[in-house]
């Protein structure tokens, strides 16, 4: 049986038509702030949570990565920070007593260890750690007298030496270095050593069950990526004998959770080898390895699930661009969240959080209570002097009669007479989806394209999860076929609506969203007015012996090897038809990718300004970026690209306008006087 109740989200949404000032900027995204982690203590009722934000470079803070502040809460905008400023804490818990709140942290000149404060105050302290490498992950005993550590691979001193001496060759995938697991005692004299226990292959996650004499690790048989998306599975570890009980799951995996009495474990995993993601929910039993699925079948996908203290299991859903919280127990209850994208669950004792987004703001804290989701944080308060543009779920017909859906924001104030300029901005994978939350961010033009009078809409294109696995394989074996047909279909339906002007309609994404945004450029140039193409693929057969996720490529994507169809890979490459080409294209890389090799900008790079120099094409590399940018001023740098090559092709529909300079107005001098 099945029930429904809807949350009312208690915190107010609405702002006042008068507050409403000034469009989102660049500048704006720069400085968002945004809960990363959180944990609730054993008793329920506090819980622990990081704030995740970059440097401010537009105001003059140095360059660097994301970092993250601890805070504690115990109400509705009742928390306070626990650390001094320049400490950014990972993997946030609590100890098993409830009395302190742990993390991960390097301190000056020492590795990574586990580190705990007490919730009531004090000063930190380092609960544990190994002396030569760094705790890549914890978890604590039920008593709380063990915490067990995975830690990197032990230093190579004879390797260390050659490196000194210059010899400092790499040998491609034959120099894998596993983590190692050790046991230490809380509390034990300062040169007391952990103890090592025996593990299979890389082991990336660890949990104890309740009795404490088993463990529950996530192995691979290496490091490497492609191993870790197609090949990770359960274990079932016995901490005495190091024997182990594998739960074989069949592909993809992701969350693995233990029930409170240790009599079963929830996995969110794929069906079968071939399925793209993990997005099932199962039951598992750690002591046969046996396993069934929860919602088989069903158009949706579970992101994350965590059991509760009565020995029911709550389950994060997404139903396309919608979200519910789902309770497995004697009867299936379902919360719905309303305006609220869920992201993750977490609980303990009689409380259960979430982590949510909206339309209006990112990610925040917040719990469950008597059937609706209260708001315990409130971040970016300037938010509320934003004028949005008005975001929705559109759904459309595509050419071959299926159902498309994706999110759409609307201009502010509306699209004019005749249409407006519109963004096509298209997710990577392509197995992921888009929700009706935020979605704002340095590489997403969200809000800010609306604020200067842009529609952006976001597809949810064949391959996409959320609407189950059946629909996510249909791209399969069909690069650029179907999926992107549904990209230009959008395009059609929103120029029939009189939401779109035809003539002025760009294309945006990364990843698999930037091999869109390349074929939109090629073989799409007569519908796409300008493209900025992100870490995108270019060239089917290259980007197979250039990447590192080759056997995920053929297992989840194309189900056939680069040497069984040549051709087909190469008519499926837009290097292939840059005869085609007469769309500005931005092309953006991080020239450290292993992803998709900066090499693939490179190629279309090329071909665009040797065949067809007319167009304007540039290719922008960002040192040091793998796939994706992380440093505050990459992603500043990179927004500004955007929008700005978008305001000189898209938003005039000129394709012969001049190239922009090649360097954006970063407003150092304003920072510099800020300063």
């Amino acid at each position: 049986m099945k029930t429904l109740r809807t949350a009312l989200f208690t915190a107010t949404l609405l702002i006042p038509a008068a507050a409403l000032a000034r469009p989102m900027t660049p500048e704006d995204v720069a400085k968002l702030e945004a809960v990363g982690t959180f944990a609730v203590s054993p008793d329920g009722s506090r819980i622990a949570f990081t704030t995740a934000s970059l440097p401010d470079v537009t105001e003059g803070e140095d360059d660097g990565a994301t970092k993250q502040e601890l805070k504690l809460a115990w109400g509705p905008e009742q928390w306070r920070a626990y650390l001094p400023a320049d400490v950014s804490p990972g993997q946030v818990g609590f100890s098993p007593d409830g009395l302190m709140v742990t993390y991960l942290w390097a301190a000056k000149d020492e590795k990574r260890a586990v580190w705990g404060v007490p919730v009531d105050g004090g000063a930190p302290r380092k609960l544990a750690g190994i002396e030569d490498a760094g705790v890549s992950t914890y978890a604590f005993a039920p008593d709380g007298s063990t915490v067990y550590l995975l830690a990197g691979a032990a230093p190579d001193k004879t390797r260390d030496a050659e490196k000194k001496k210059g010899f400092d060759a790499v040998v491609y995938e034959e120099e894998a270095q596993l983590n190692r697991l050790f046991a230490a005692t809380i509390g034990a004299e300062p040169d007391a050593k952990p103890r090592e226990i025996k593990v299979p292959g890389y082991v990336s996650t660890i949990d104890i069950f309740p009795d404490g004499k088993r463990a529950m690790i996530k192995t691979a048989p290496s490091p490497r990526v492609d191993d870790e998306y197609t090949s990770t599975r359960v274990n079932i570890l016995d901490l005495a004998t190091g024997k182990t009980v594998e739960v074989a799951t069949p592909g993809k995996l992701e969350d693995v959770e233990i029930a409170p009495d240790g009599s079963a474990l929830s996995l969110i995993a794929a069906i079968d080898r071939h399925d793209p993601a993990a997005t099932t929910l199962f039951r598992a039993d750690p002591v046969t390895g046996t396993f069934a699925p929860l919602n088989e079948g069903a158009a949706e996908a579970a992101v994350d699930a965590e059991w509760l203290a009565d020995g029911r299991l709550a389950a994060v859903i997404h139903k396309g661009t919608k979200s519910v919280l789902r309770i497995y127990g004697s009867t299936v209850e379902e919360i719905d969240p309303g305006a609220l994208v869920l992201a993750a669950v977490e609980s303990a004792g009689d409380r259960i959080a979430v982590l949510a987004h909206s339309a209006r703001h990112p990610v925040e804290l917040f719990t469950l209570d008597s059937g609706s989701f209260q708001r315990w944080t409130s971040h970016n308060p300037w938010l509320a002097e934003i004028d949005f543009g008005t975001q929705r779920t559109v759904r459309y017909t595509a050419r071959d009669g299926r159902t498309i859906e994706g999110v759409l924001i609307e201009p502010v104030g509306g699209a004019p007479k005749g249409g407006a300029p519109l963004i096509m901005n298209v997710h990577g994978g392509p197995e992921a989806h888009e929700s009706d939350g935020w979605q704002t961010a340095y590489s997403k033009p969200g809000q800010v394209a609306a604020g200067k009078g842009y529609a952006v809409f976001l597809p949810n294109y064949r391959g996409s999860t959320g609407y189950g696995v059946a629909f996510a394989k249909e791209h399969q074996g069909d690069y650029g076929g179907k999926e992107f047909d549904d990209i230009v279909d959008a395009k059609r339906y929103f120029v029939a609506e009189g939401l779109a002007d035809a003539d002025r309609v760009g294309i945006t994404g990364g990843s698999y969203g930037g091999y869109a945004s390349a074929w939109g450029a090629t073989f799409y140039s007569a519908e796409y007015a300008a493209s900025v193409m992100f870490v995108g693929i270019s060239n089917n057969i290259s980007k197979f012996g250039t990447t590192d996720i080759p056997n995920e490529m053929y297992l989840v994507h194309e189900r056939k090897w680069p040497w069984e169809e040549w051709d087909h890979l190469l008519e499926r490459s837009p290097i292939f038809h840059v005869d085609k080409a007469d769309t500005p294209i931005l092309i953006m890389h991080g020239d450290s990718d292993t992803r998709v090799s900066p090499t693939q900008s490179y190629e279309l790079y090329r071909n665009i300004k040797t065949r067809k120099p007319e167009v304007p094409v540039r290719l922008v590399l960002y040192p040091g970026e793998p796939h994706g940018n992380r440093r505050a001023a990459s992603r500043y740098d990179y927004n500004l690209r955007m929008m700005e090559w978008f305001d000189t092709y898209l938003k005039t529909g000129d394709r012969d306008a001049p190239l922009p300079a090649p360097r954006p107005d970063l407003g150092l001098e304003k920072a510099a006087e800020a300063e």
